[in-house]
């Protein structure tokens, strides 16, 4: 026989493990100790084994009454049954005797305890939820402390029932993965590392060969659950009684949704909800706290029990993954709002991330993370470690993301503003908001930690242009906030961004900022006609200084595209400035003039084309565009598409001007 991985497996090595595994077997089945002599030498054997290859169905069978019944103490029991790992499947009969031992009181509440609640909690609904039940389950905790599964059972029964439950449960929604997810991923190794024709022998001492089955997991059909109703029908012997909620495997379109939307009842498995847009419209419509809870309850459970540690998995598995992640990432973007669950992936991926391994769903998942005071520690502390140390293209996808995740912030923001100014309108008052502030503040934490975060990197990267591209893009968004998102906050770009923008070789950065720089000034004229006292709510972030660097970065733009004034010793005025014998060192003819919009380097293609068309012997150059030639070439530039440009030269300047050129 050849295992799956390539090796082989004699028969008569096979053969003697199977002889010894009998024989411990059998120690087991018959010994009267409690804690026999030779019960750890017997069990080493059978863990061998189990953890190796699995066990057949007879064993497991064996192994389980002898583990239930109590006959040894709680330590050899307890190890007897992390041994059952099956090689194919579990035989139905292990599963009754299993069932039927927990109803007895042989198994001890160390060993019983942790399996029932697990069980009952893959088990409970909603309607399973009783008080009787959840008294029972706190006297249990009382008497036995702070238990993971005894904690999870009663996380599940909050979210079913929080009105039976006033006990405060620390931390989140807790579940099993700590304790089943070692064990589960061994019975995955086991059942696909080729020992599964061991599962195929009829007994312990026949060797069967049997051809090997591939089995491959649909992720949609296996790990998303099936739509259900969470009512059924009750049938008597004279009558039936239907439920009056609306059956979800009926539910196909939207105007059944309508029709039917005060009989609509969440599903038992809230996972199921992520199959079909009805639901999730259906749950963005009622706002029930408890359906979001149970959905992101059932989302981090199902990442930490089936993708626990699948870093570095089969392919298929790292696909299935994946392809789970855009599901939560689709289903944010449709709801418009993240999960708790998603926020502690992130946290716990980004301190070991190598920024390759499932880069575009982290990321994206990146983006619904919610304002927070502590957000940079905890998310951009260790995000700009790997930031700076990886590529510019892993920069400029890491820019999109945080610039995506301002929108949402500022989205959100915008949405509060609105609710506030309905309810201030229709005289109902204005009640506090304190999250308010706190989104206010998160925003400018976040502009100011990326002002610094991306000068450094434009410096590693020698100002690369399409590094330099994705900053305007976040800082376009920043120029627009008051005007755009109803938040009354101006923050200027720092000077390591600024001026490279401004002396870019590249028109599309120029253009770009000239743009940013409008909108600076629109939003600015906007927020400088605000009455504070009647905009108290609006918690205007602003002062002196944002209009001295506004006025600041307009100068300089002005000197150099306009009126050639270019490196002027005189910093109160541009903000930076050369010396006089410094630019004489450099032998650079007439250097004040070579950023105005006939000379600058990302212009001077626009300029010589400008010339061509206008004197087509060649015999011009480009000190020839002056007065109206001038004003021909501006016209000519503002017709390429170069709009930035033009907004911000016709609200900054006059053309009457021009004739100085």
């Amino acid at each position: 026989m050849e295992r799956g991985c390539g090796s082989a497996v004699r028969p008569s090595e096979a053969s003697g493990d199977l002889e010894s595994l009998q024989k411990a077997v059998e120690f087991f089945a018959t010994v009267q100790e409690r804690n026999p002599s030779k019960g750890d030498f017997h069990l080493e054997k059978i863990e061998g084994i189990a953890f190796e290859r699995g066990l057949l169905p007879d064993v497991i069978e064996a192994l389980l009454d002898v583990a239930m019944s109590a006959r040894l103490v709680d330590k050899l029991n307890t190890r007897l049954l992390k041994c059952l790992i099956p090689a194919s499947v579990v035989p139905e009969n292990a599963v009754t005797k299993a069932i039927s031992w927990m109803c007895t009181r042989k198994p001890s509440i160390h060993v019983q305890c942790p399996s029932v609640c697990h069980l009952l909690y893959l088990l409970t609904e909603k309607e399973n939820v009783k008080r009787f039940r959840v008294k029972k389950l706190i006297d249990l905790q009382s008497k036995m402390g702070m238990q993971p599964h005894l904690v999870a059972l009663l996380w599940l029964y909050k979210i079913h029932a929080p009105e039976y439950i006033s006990l405060t449960l620390s931390g989140k929604p807790k579940d099993f993965q700590a304790s089943s997810s070692p064990w589960k991923k061994i019975i995955e190794r086991i059942q696909n590392n080729g020992y599964r024709q061991l599962a195929k022998m009829r007994s312990l001492v026949n060797l069967r060969e049997h051809p090997m089955r591939k089995r491959k997991r649909k992720m949609h059909q296996e790990i998303i659950p099936d739509i259900s109703s969470a009512a059924s029908m009750i049938e008597s012997s004279h009558s039936r009684n239907y439920s009056k909620t609306f059956p979800l495997e009926q539910l196909a379109t939207f105007p059944q949704l309508l029709q039917n939307f005060e009989w609509i009842e969440f599903p038992a498995q809230m996972g199921s909800v992520l199959r079909t847009p009805l639901l999730l419209h259906y749950i963005n419509w009622v706002k029930d706290d408890c359906a979001f809870l149970r959905l992101d309850f059932w989302m981090a459970q199902t990442l930490q029990e089936e993708f626990a540690d699948c870093k570095g998995a089969s392919m298929q598995k790292e696909e299935e993954f994946k392809e789970f992640l855009n599901v939560i990432i689709r289903t944010q973007e449709f709801l418009q709002e993240g999960f708790s669950c998603c926020e502690d992936f992130v946290f716990k991926s980004l301190s070991l991330w190598d920024s390759f391994w499932c880069s575009t769903q982290i990321l994206a998942l990146l983006t619904w993370i919610p304002p927070s005071s502590d957000i940079i520690s905890l998310y951009f502390d260790p995000l700009m470690k790997l930031f700076l140390t990886s590529s510019v293209y892993f920069k400029c996808s890491v820019i999109d993301s945080i610039t995506t995740l301002l929108v949402n912030w500022l989205t959100w923001h915008s949405v509060y503003v609105t609710q506030i100014d309905r309810e201030i309108y229709s005289g109902s008052g204005s009640p506090p908001n304190p999250s308010l502030s706190g989104l206010v503040n998160s925003v400018f934490e976040l502009v100011e930690f990326c002002g610094r975060m991306f000068t450094v990197a434009l410096q590693m990267e020698t100002y690369n242009s399409l590094l330099l591209h994705f900053i305007l893009n976040f800082y376009e968004t920043i120029s627009d906030m008051y005007l755009k998102y109803s938040l009354p906050m101006v923050v200027m770009p720092p000077d390591g961004i600024f001026y490279p923008a401004l002396l870019s070789l590249e028109s599309v950065s120029l253009n770009q900022l000239c743009h940013i720089l409008y909108r600076y000034r629109t939003n600015l004229i906007a927020l400088k006609s605000l009455d504070p006292n009647k905009n108290v709510h609006i918690g205007l972030k602003m002062n002196r200084k944002i209009f001295q660097q506004y006025n600041t970065f307009v100068r300089a733009t002005i000197s150099c595209l306009w009126t050639s004034g270019n490196f002027a010793q005189d910093i109160s005025l541009m903000g930076i400035g050369i010396e006089d014998h410094l630019l004489d060192q450099i032998k650079i003819l007439d250097s004040k003039h070579s950023f105005n919009i006939v000379n600058h380097p990302a212009l001077m293609g626009y300029a010589i084309n400008f010339i061509k068309k206008g004197w087509p012997n060649g015999r011009k150059k480009l000190n020839a565009i002056q007065g109206k030639a001038w004003n021909g070439y501006v016209k000519y530039l503002y017709n390429q598409g170069l709009d930035g440009l033009k907004y911000f030269l016709e609200s900054s300047t006059h053309m009457s001007s021009s004739s100085e050129h």
